[in-house]
């Protein structure tokens, strides 16, 4: 989770992935921490951000609600 939350906002201050945004857009920690604990154990994810998670957690099932 700390790996990908790094990255973020690396590539955020590099203008990556769509370039600066509104606080509102802005991630925190604990989406981090949700999607890497569900890839490593859980057998899926029902999420509304699926465009989040799939490019942070690439292995990891999304169930569309």
């Amino acid at each position: 989770a700390g790996a990908h939350w790094r990255r973020y906002h690396r590539d955020r201050a590099r203008g990556v992935r769509g370039g600066t945004r509104g606080t509102r857009d802005k991630r925190v920690v604990a989406d981090f921490l949700v999607g890497a604990h569900a890839q490593l154990q859980t057998d899926g994810l029902l999420a509304r951000d699926r465009g989040f998670f799939r490019s942070f957690f690439k292995n990891l099932r999304l169930i569309q609600p």
